[in-house]
């Protein structure tokens, strides 16, 4: 959750008359400058999967830890807009974000694998520290909640929590991993965050050796997205059925061949400042192409593309068809957020920069807070709206006053991830 600063190869202000940004490269110069977009875009973007979650109680068909009684069938088309790039999106901000740590740490010593190692405890501390946290506290009441709504507990959470923690406990024995009940649900994204930077850092000297030799080749946008449309639909075909998304981390092979090579997609656009201008300037096709691919996943969703199930099976060209379809959708989403972030919010807010800090303790407690609202009000509140309303203002102030108290006291702030000689005021 570093703050986003880049070394800049190219500057993105030489203003016209009429307002319009145009690229200026400097490229034997380079500059410290700070991406404040990708503070506000990681804000957006936590934002965008707290309602998302919120949605998941309410959205018809999809399974998830606690459902409401009244479902909608066509909330599932306003999910799937997001559903396709939210998460996607949070690894290439962070890939973009720790580039550019990585930049700033080489370039300021000899020592590379001491910096390596000094980042990756850093990494350790407010990743996996927060994360074990999390599965040990934060995780077991919606764990408690999920199976007390299903019928399958019928306990004190008191009583329950002794087995949740306990690794030898007799409790449910065919819902047990090898370290018993403990599990962490929705934290699955720090495992492997840091699981893929430890990667990052390893091969990091790697990349900047290939960059400064091949990586100018793709400063063209539509070279780079060719490949890597390719390259994701190669990874759709062969491992989406295979491998389908599970949030184990040693058999979710294709949620981390896509994840993982998303980052990698980050490190060359930070790397490649040339690359992130033509991103920007080519934000109105990438929104055009997102939308109408978007528009024919929902079609097909309904039945209106005729037969397509049937030629899933019998047409391997279809299948091919099919995936570049749903991945040009994903990058499209992808570039189109980039470039529009790059054009508009790349300029300091107070609001962004006090969220930005927060962020971490908001994605922690978000879920359990919006599966123990609803759990509480399902039984208590007869109106579906009085219910969403009252359980979205529940989370949002729950996470914020989470974030206030964990940031006064030094445990928290270690607990939650926040840094410790930051100035929170």
């Amino acid at each position: 959750m570093t703050q986003a600063y880049v070394d800049q190869e190219a500057t993105f202000v030489n203003r016209t008359s009429k307002g319009e940004a145009k690229e200026k490269a400097v490229v034997e110069s380079p500059v410290t400058q700070r991406y404040f977009e990708l503070d506000a875009l990681r804000v957006i973007a936590f934002g965008v999967l707290i309602f998302y979650h919120i949605g998941m109680y309410y959205v018809l068909e999809w399974g998830w830890h606690i459902k409401s009684d009244v479902q909608f069938p066509l909330l599932q088309d306003v999910m799937i807009l997001t559903n396709q790039w939210r998460m996607s999106l949070l690894f290439l901000i962070s890939a973009m974000v720790f580039t550019v740590v990585l930049r700033r740490a080489y370039g300021q010593t000899t020592s590379r694998w001491r910096v390596s190692l000094s980042l990756l405890g850093k990494r350790a501390l407010r990743i996996l520290i927060p994360l074990v946290f999390g599965m040990f506290v934060i995780v077991a009441p919606q764990v408690y909640a999920e199976w007390t709504v299903s019928g399958a507990l019928a306990m004190p959470f008191s009583e329950f929590y002794v087995a949740y923690i306990n690794p030898n406990t007799d409790l449910f024995i065919d819902k047990q991993s090898v370290i018993g009940l403990l599990t962490w649900n929705h934290l699955w994204f720090l495992p492997y965050l840091f699981v893929y930077s430890a990667f990052i850092l390893l091969f990091f000297p790697l990349i900047r050796f290939v960059e400064v030799r091949a990586l100018r080749v793709l400063d063209s946008l539509a070279l780079f997205s060719v490949l890597v449309v390719t390259i994701m639909t190669a990874i759709w075909l062969e491992l989406r059925v295979a491998y389908p998304t599970s949030h184990d981390l040693l058999n979710d092979w294709y949620s981390h061949a896509k994840y993982f090579f998303v980052m990698l997609v980050g490190i060359v656009v930070a790397l490649r400042p040339a690359l992130y201008a033509a991103i920007m300037r080519s934000r109105y096709v990438s929104l055009t192409i997102a939308i109408v691919l978007y528009s024919v996943i929902i079609l097909d969703r309904h039945d209106l593309l005729g037969p397509t199930g049937q030629l899933m099976e019998s047409s391997p060209g279809f299948r091919v068809l099919v995936g570049v379809i749903v991945v040009l959708n994903h990058w499209a989403w992808l570039a189109a957020i980039l470039g529009f972030g790059r054009k508009y919010l790349s300029h300091p807010s107070k609001v962004v920069s006090y969220l930005n800090k927060g962020v971490l303790p908001y994605y922690m407690v978000h879920q359990t807070i919006i599966v123990v609202a609803a759990f509480f009000l399902s039984s208590r509140v007869s109106s579906t709206l009085e219910e969403f309303i009252l359980i979205m203002l529940i989370t949002v102030v729950g996470c914020a006053l989470t974030y206030e108290v964990a940031k006064r006291f030094l445990i928290l702030r270690f607990l939650f991830g926040l840094k410790l000689n930051e100035n929170y005021k």
